[in-house]
């Protein structure tokens, strides 16, 4: 595997080995040793998965301490634009973002840690996604960004997404921490 830091501290772009024949693939997507070398902790506790049309939006999310999720996140059909927002108040990246493609044929991945908000956009209709998360869910904790906060820019490549009515009334992330 392929292991490339992004500009934001601990999001990670990993790019798996695909070995492929006229059969079709086989490719590992989790590996504990291999993945902690890159800088990916675990343990996962919990793997999710979601089924999207072309358009859908889901995000900004996260999970408060003591809580806090990491997600290893990957998109098994279609394709996404997938997005982390550093949310730690007291980081020099505070604010920023970073944006990638992932889908089901490169089978690349995104690891997000905690403290990181996280959204993507379905770019094709019945894109199915997982991600792996650090923590359990936690209703109480959990916390959401809107998608088109100004104080963040981040350049969707959709400009109406179909959002859900929690994620469409989401506060502004700002300056304040969340």
């Amino acid at each position: 595997m392929q292991v490339e830091q992004t500009a934001l501290p601990g999001v990670v772009l990993i790019q798996p080995r695909i070995f492929g024949d006229d059969r079709g693939h086989f490719c590992e997507t989790w590996h504990t040793s291999r993945y902690a070398e890159a800088g990916i902790p675990g343990p996962f506790v919990q793997d999710n998965v979601s089924l999207s049309q072309k358009g859908v939006l889901r995000g900004l999310h996260f999970q408060r301490a003591p809580n806090a999720q990491g997600k290893l996140v990957s998109a098994l059909r279609g394709r996404i634009f997938d997005v982390a927002v550093d949310i730690r108040p007291d980081s020099p990246t505070f604010r920023q973002w970073v944006g990638v493609y992932l889908d089901g044929v490169s089978r690349h991945q995104l690891y997000v840690p905690a403290g990181y908000a996280h959204g993507f956009v379905a770019m094709e209709d019945d894109t199915l996604v997982q991600y792996k998360c650090t923590a359990l869910y936690s209703p109480q904790d959990e916390g959401s960004v809107i998608w088109n906060d100004p104080a963040l820019g981040i350049e969707w490549p959709v400009a109406a997404p179909l959002l859900s009515g929690k994620d469409a009334v989401a506060p502004r992330l700002g300056g304040q921490a969340p």
